[in-house]
């Protein structure tokens, strides 16, 4: 009985989970860890990890269901590792975390795993080595089994989001000047119409906000998304910053068309004939397109930074969407609405009384 050696085995952590953990506590996301292994181990792989950390706690799953409702509602926001749990064991813990108010994500691969999945507000369960029963119980299955999956989730949910804002922002800014506009000049116009037909209204409609809506959608996401805490679950979707974009852009768009409305013969000396109101409102239009053209840079951003710029040029698919649409609006209806202040008046004798005449507006075409 001669004492050889002692041979220790350890399951080594996956390559790229302690950075994960990182960027899960830098996203504002708590990582809890719950186990069926002995305090010791738990306690080891923990720190490993990353998840236990100073002032956190370590329980068993023993003494956490001995707990009583106020115990653990106090306890669960500083607990980290539970180990010897059971089942039931993580279904409390996940209703405890729902119960204060927290968004709570269950990943698991066993059927002990099962309830806690159902029970989370989203579940992940592994494709390799997750059961059937965890995969039927989860709403998403990771297929390569990586913690570091879950935080390319969160990193593209954020990107989506704020996509979303980001043309929402660019929409309503859009609608509310064009309405205030068209309101505007036809009140004030001695034949009640705008200064926006009916057609420009509509390029503007299916051209800018096709355009606005793929450029502003194709903004990549990036680990940036995950350096903010993440928005509550009652969180309004129009931020403060996005109502305060929305009403700048309006009010500067807004009084710039009506400036070129109103005093765009004085600003550009020409007279008031029908040529001279027709380039006015050729003016508008085009000064129109281009603020909407510029306010889809701006509505890159959904906070209060002033670097509008930053990163536009690695979104190429924005830069070329952008540039597609500027030279459509040139080409195609810029050719059109320079061309038709290039007006012809020809007077036609009808009649050899020279009173009797009537006036033909004849297009360039």
């Amino acid at each position: 009985m001669t004492l050889i050696g002692i041979t220790g085995i350890e399951d080594p952590l996956r390559d790229g989970v302690r950075q994960a953990v990182v960027k899960c506590h830098r996203a504002g996301v708590t990582v809890k860890m719950c186990t069926g292994d002995n305090v010791l181990t738990a306690r080891s792989i923990a720190t490993q990890c990353g998840i236990f950390t100073p002032g956190g706690i370590i329980m068993e799953g023993p003494n956490f269901r001995q707990l009583t409702q106020s115990e653990m509602i106090a306890i669960v926001p500083r607990l980290q590792v539970l180990a010897r749990s059971s089942p039931e064991d993580k279904k409390i813990l996940v209703e405890t975390l729902k119960m204060i108010g927290e968004i709570v994500s269950v990943t698991g691969d066993g059927t002990n795993d099962g309830p806690a999945l159902k029970t989370a507000n989203v579940g992940f369960s592994m494709g390799i080595a997750g059961t059937e029963v965890a995969k039927e119980a989860s709403d998403i299955i990771l297929m390569d089994d990586n913690f570091s999956s879950i935080v390319k989730a969160i990193m593209w949910g954020r990107c989506v989001n704020d996509a979303v804002r980001k043309f929402l922002q660019f929409q309503i800014s859009t609608n509310v000047t064009a309405v205030v506009i068209t309101f505007v000049s036809a009140t004030a116009s001695e034949e009640e119409t705008s200064v926006l037909s009916a057609v420009q209204l509509l390029w503007i409609n299916i051209i800018m906000d096709t355009f606005a809506a793929l450029a502003l959608a194709t903004d990549p996401a990036t680990e940036k998304l995950l350096h903010r805490k993440p928005d509550k679950k009652t969180a309004p979707l129009f931020s403060a910053e996005m109502y305060r974009m929305i009403l700048m852009q309006s009010i500067y768009q807004i009084i710039v068309i009506l400036v070129f409305h109103f005093r765009g013969l004085e600003i550009l000396g020409i007279e008031n004939t029908t040529e001279g109101k027709l380039i006015v409102k050729t003016l508008v239009f085009n000064a129109f397109v281009f603020a909407q053209i510029f306010n889809s840079v701006n509505c890159r951003r959904l906070d209060s930074h002033l670097n509008i710029f930053e990163g536009i040029f690695k979104n190429r698919f924005f830069v070329g969407i952008t540039l597609l649409g500027s030279s459509i609006i040139l080409s195609i209806y810029g050719n059109l609405t320079f061309h038709i202040t290039e007006i012809v008046i020809q007077t036609l004798s009808l009649s050899e009384a020279p009173a009797f005449q009537v006036t033909k507006i004849v297009g360039c075409e």
